[in-house]
């Protein structure tokens, strides 16, 4: 049976322990900045086009260098790559202590795309390549596990660090941490923990025609492109809607976005387990996203229960949070996305790997699962941001649910012919899986 203390048992390896930092700074970083970036929306004054170019930007560098860095940590030593993505990530602290503008958040912004790119993939790369046979699931599981823990951190100690002493403070904490995950790596994973494929083999174009060849990979690939349209912008939009629609300070946002992450914490690892004992991994997919979409269909009911709701007024080191109905409705829907994460993610992180280990080329794989992320991920907070602009924020939500329900109902599809012609993780897991 499935234990959520299976996760907390893989932190006496001393490898997986210095990954679970990995992606401690990782998540922490990145949920702080989305907060950061809803003041920063709110000082400048920015449109929902400006806005959307603060999460395209992000992704654009991640578009252009997914592909050569799946090749690199395929042939080269990942560990290497890691170490140097912690230090971009510090780089990337002290640019947002001097940004004076939208154009600098923008800059800045790409530099953290580079930083996050590597970290990302590198790591849930060695996570793939070290996790021993018949544990993927357990292992990519507990790493996200700890990644969801660790944005949940962000989003309380980040949400108050800003509230309370703004931009410098916060970044300085943040830079700690990388620091002392950088140590971990250092001193605990083995040298060239990957790099085993043949240089003039791994993640040439020959290879990722071989794997876009296979027909599961080829449905996750498909479903992320447009999937991502509506998940990132609901991650970049409802923190900027929570601040500027009903301004909810920055301390506040951190409890709505720790809503998810706390059931995504909580979940996660025992959906990987679950995942390696069912198998049909295909349809935690499916069902992780459609509630997705319900979750995001959500968020506008926030303009519907401000007002409706009584306010609450919590007290906590000498201040005082009052929190309307858009609170408590945003919270909810947050929840509800928490929830579906942690149905879908194992189980594609799962499929991508073994997929990817049918030519030898796990981190080729990951890139092309990252760059069908990508994709959308430049486009969407753009698009969602100018319907936005021309029609509503409500209907730049509603737009992102009708995106992430048209990419379930087409993985259904897509996901079933793959199935029928003994596509991976279709079936049972057997003794010997």
């Amino acid at each position: 049976m499935a234990r959520f203390g299976s996760s907390v048992a893989l932190l006496r390896d001393r490898e997986f322990a210095a990954l679970a930092g990995t992606a401690f700074a990782r998540s922490q970083a990145y949920s702080t900045i989305l907060i950061a970036i809803a003041l920063y929306a709110e000082a400048f004054g920015t449109t929902g086009f400006v806005e959307g170019l603060f999460g395209t930007a992000f992704a654009l560098v991640q578009l252009c260098i997914v592909l050569p860095l799946g090749r690199k940590v395929d042939t080269g030593n990942a560990k290497r790559y890691l170490l140097a993505g912690f230090l971009i990530n510090v780089a990337v602290f002290l640019g947002f202590m001097l940004v004076q503008s939208p154009v600098h958040v923008i800059l800045v912004r790409m530099v953290q795309g580079l930083g996050a790119s590597i970290l990302w993939i590198t790591g849930a790369t060695i996570i793939g390549e070290i996790s021993p046979d018949g544990q993927r699931g357990r292992w990519l599981g507990s790493y996200n596990q700890f990644a969801s823990i660790s944005s949940l951190a962000g989003d309380l100690l980040g949400g108050y660090l800003l509230y309370a002493y703004g931009f410098t403070e916060t970044y300085a904490v943040l830079t700690l941490i990388t620091l002392a995950t950088f140590g971990l790596v250092y001193a605990f994973l083995r040298d060239n923990p990957g790099g085993r494929k043949d240089p003039e083999e791994a993640g040439g174009i020959e290879t990722f025609r071989s794997l876009v060849g296979l027909r599961m990979l080829r449905a996750l690939v498909t479903f992320r492109f447009t999937f991502s349209v509506g998940k990132m912008a609901v991650i970049i939009f409802l923190p900027i809607y929570a601040r500027t629609e009903f301004g909810i300070s920055a301390f506040a946002i951190g409890w709505i976005m720790a809503g998810g992450k706390a059931t995504k914490a909580l979940t996660q690892g025992f959906v990987g387990d679950l995942t390696d004992r069912l198998g049909r991994k295909h349809l935690f997919v499916a069902v992780g996203a459609l509630t997705y979409g319900l979750g995001t269909a959500a968020i506008p009911l926030a303009a519907y229960f401000e007002g409706t709701l009584d306010p609450v007024s919590i007290s906590y080191l000498g201040d005082t949070q009052v929190l309307g109905g858009a609170f408590f409705a945003l919270f909810g829907a947050y929840s509800i996305l928490g929830i579906a994460d942690s149905i879908r993610l194992p189980a594609s992180m799962s499929l991508f790997v073994e997929e990817g280990e049918q030519y030898d080329s796990v981190a080729s794989a990951m890139s092309l699962r990252s760059i069908s992320w990508k994709v959308g991920q430049v486009v969407g907070p753009v698009l969602v941001g100018t319907v936005m602009d021309f029609v509503s924020t409500e209907a730049g939500f509603l737009l992102a649910a009708g995106f992430i329900a048209f990419a379930t109902a087409a993985f259904v599809v897509q996901s079933h012919f793959a199935a029928r012609a003994g596509g991976t993780g279709t079936t049972a897991p057997t003794g010997d899986d």
